[in-house]
């Protein structure tokens, strides 16, 4: 069997409507993940309804309910291959619950690709979806000018030339810079795969812009910080807690502390063995999704949520810290004391509102306002945040896996942001 190629997980992100899914389906037909008589049924379905258009993304949108309406509700996750790498790709819906899922999981981006149609521009979305994959640490962004077929007259350059100015002016007041802008019509196929009508074109496929990206560098040179996402107690074995490693590198015999765990200073334990894939294997890296065998540790000591590290160089537990969020979707106001929950690696904590410090412009970084009294949907604020309990959480610039989060409140994303500073508790 040859060599896994070096993988990507890529995101979708972009405002309602203007063709994320319709891409992603465009992408999978081209790179034959999907097959041609698959799509031919599902065009003649659409145009029974009235909706050729929507043909490609069905692929996406399996369900009946996301047909009825043409929008994508639930994240999927598509793999496809290009001759240099192979992408899992994330399709995100235009409107708010995707932070949830860029965040949490093995979602971690690592490019995104800005889907802006040529026919409208830059709109709201677009906005916030970029000042997001900037906050959350996505630094690879291509950007696809979509629905050069619909302009007026079709495929018309000097539209491409002023829809990409804006969408310039928006990445680089936020700090990207040297960013791919590719004039594409998903629903035709042109410049995905080849130029097609595009013929004045002469830069890139997107296929090809998506060859030219860069596979980050794994974090082995890190301190050790392994979430648990569940512990088992196997007879004959022992107990045996399972995640993903974020950083470092983890070996049999190394000593391991488990924080914030049942006890007050954390409960400590040797590593017998790992695997991975039900195959013991010599070391575990980031990126691994590992069960660990743990010696001189009780299942009943450790629990989802909880982060391990090597005793020398121990996970932080937060008496609290200063966050730099975004409210994404809140029916009302934030104030001081509102206590949601705070998704972060696999910790499920609730966190109060200690202070509102700043409230920022999302597109310039700017300080809009000192100690404001509220936050509201589309604020960018700095704000100051005590855990309820304990919880491990790490400065997004050291351990931007374990510094990012996101806020959930009445079965939503209310927000997202990332850990800026830190209040360590002390350990007694």
């Amino acid at each position: 069997m040859p060599a896994e190629k070096p993988h990507l997980n890529l995101v979708m992100i972009g405002h309602v409507d203007h063709g994320k899914s319709t891409l992603v389906g465009r992408l999978l037909l081209d790179t034959g993940q999907i097959e041609e008589h698959i799509i031919k049924k599902y065009e003649e379905e659409a145009s029974a309804k009235g909706k050729e258009s929507f043909a490609l993304a069905w692929v996406m949108d399996r369900l009946k309910e996301e047909r009825e309406r043409g929008l994508t509700i639930d994240v999927a996750h598509r793999r496809f291959d290009t001759d240099k790498y192979y992408f899992t790709i994330i399709d995100a819906p235009g409107h708010r619950d995707f932070v949830k899922n860029m965040i949490t999981g093995t979602s971690q981006a690592d490019a995104a690709v800005l889907v802006v149609a040529a026919t409208e521009g830059v709109m709201a979305q677009t906005k916030e979806h970029a000042w997001l994959a900037r906050t959350l640490g996505v630094n690879q962004l291509i950007v696809a000018i979509n629905k050069m077929d619909a302009v007026q007259p079709p495929y018309d350059a000097r539209k491409y030339e002023e829809v990409k100015a804006d969408v310039e002016k928006l990445l680089t007041s936020i700090g990207y810079k040297d960013i791919p802008y590719i004039p594409i019509s998903a629903w035709k196929g042109d410049n995905v795969k080849d130029k097609g009508q595009l013929t004045w074109w002469d830069g890139p496929t997107l296929l090809e812009a998506l060859n030219e990206l860069k596979v980050p560098p794994k974090p082995v040179d890190k301190p050790l910080r392994w979430p648990i996402q569940d512990v088992y107690s196997i007879t004959g074995v022992g107990t045996v807690p399972v995640g993903r490693v974020e950083t470092g590198v983890m070996k049999p015999n190394d000593k391991l502390i488990f924080l914030p765990s049942t006890q007050p200073k954390g409960v400590i334990g040797e590593v017998k063995s790992i695997e991975m894939h039900h195959e013991q294997i010599p070391q575990a890296e980031p990126g691994d999704n590992v069960g660990a065998n743990i010696r001189g540790v009780s299942k009943k000591d450790i629990r989802r949520g909880d982060v391990a590290g090597h005793v020398d160089n121990p996970p932080t537990v937060a008496k609290s810290f200063t966050a730099q969020i975004m409210v994404l979707n809140h029916p009302s106001v934030i104030t001081v004391g509102y206590t949601p929950v705070f998704h972060c690696h696999t910790a499920q904590v609730a966190c109060r509102f200690e202070a509102l410090l700043k409230k920022i412009d999302p597109r310039t970084g700017e300080v809009k306002e000192e100690n404001p009294q509220f936050l509201k949907t589309g604020d960018a604020a700095l704000v100051k945040i005590r855990p309820t309990r304990p919880m491990v959480i790490e400065k997004a610039k050291e351990f931007p896996e374990l510094g990012r989060f996101a806020i959930r409140d009445m079965g939503q994303t209310v927000g997202a942001g990332v850990c800026v500073d830190i209040e360590a508790r002390e350990i007694k």
